[in-house]
């Protein structure tokens, strides 16, 4: 399942790293492979990248199997495939690669079966990386930030979604849309979630992911939320979060 949005900042990163240990908390083997460059997932969770030996990077582009490069049990039934800064030069790379679109599916078709879920942090663009994860994914999350023009963009995300589908990956579909950073005391908050649901309908989750000081704490900790603050309404919500995803199959 790739998390997906091209704008920065509605939230990507924090929900690839809650969502992932809230569901290995609740028993399920989770992998949680970083594409951003900027490694927000693989800091956010306590990984020194600079101590990294290989990463996505390595399995995009110099074929070291996807297993080198995962660290096992980063939290309770989580496994996380980390990013460094090298990521960055792999979208200019990948452009001379033969198959360039499918190296990811092609490196982490090897794991299935070995997890419940493998999640992809995708980073905020829709270069070569994004659509690697486009084509290894067999669904898409998509948070979408409670501010205005929280739509905005979200039509070319689906443009792409749909070319990928009609000519390299047939069984992409949207699994969710996850509302994030909602504030109950706006209206505008209440407005977007309106919007987007008359947008998006079914698709979009019952659970609101609230602004919190320590959702935005948590990662300089290198924590997830349901360790940094267990009893808060953040953690609360990405627990909730996980009990949707499951209960969707």
């Amino acid at each position: 399942m790739a998390i997906i949005n091209q704008k920065g900042g509605v939230g990507k990163s924090t929900t690839a790293i809650n969502l992932s240990a809230a569901l290995g908390e609740m028993g399920k083997q989770v992998l949680l492979v970083d594409l951003d460059p900027q490694g927000n997932s693989s800091s956010g969770l306590g990984i020194e990248k600079s101590r990294v030996e290989h990463c996505v990077y390595d399995v995009l582009l110099n074929d070291v199997p996807v297993e080198d490069v995962i660290i096992p049990d980063v939290c309770e039934g989580l496994d996380v495939s980390p990013a460094t800064i090298n990521l960055a030069g792999a979208e200019v790379e990948l452009v001379a690669e033969m198959a360039r679109e499918n190296r990811l599916r092609d490196s982490v078709g090897s794991l299935r079966g070995k997890y419940d879920y493998v999640f992809i942090d995708c980073p905020p663009s829709l270069g070569l990386l994004t659509v690697n994860a486009l084509v290894a994914a067999d669904k898409l999350l998509i948070p979408i930030q409670c501010e205005f023009y929280a739509l905005e963009g979200v039509t070319k995300l689906l443009d792409s979604m749909k070319r990928v589908k009609t000519r390299l990956n047939p069984s992409l579909d949207i699994f969710g849309v996850l509302l994030t950073m909602y504030d109950g005391r706006t209206t505008l908050s209440k407005q977007v979630v309106e919007e987007v649901r008359n947008y998006f309908g079914k698709i979009v989750f019952d659970t609101l992911i609230p602004r919190t000081v320590k959702l935005s704490e948590a990662p300089s900790f290198g924590q997830p939320i349901t360790q940094y603050d267990p009893s808060g309404k953040g953690a609360q919500s990405y627990v909730d979060l996980a009990k949707e995803v499951i209960n969707r199959g």
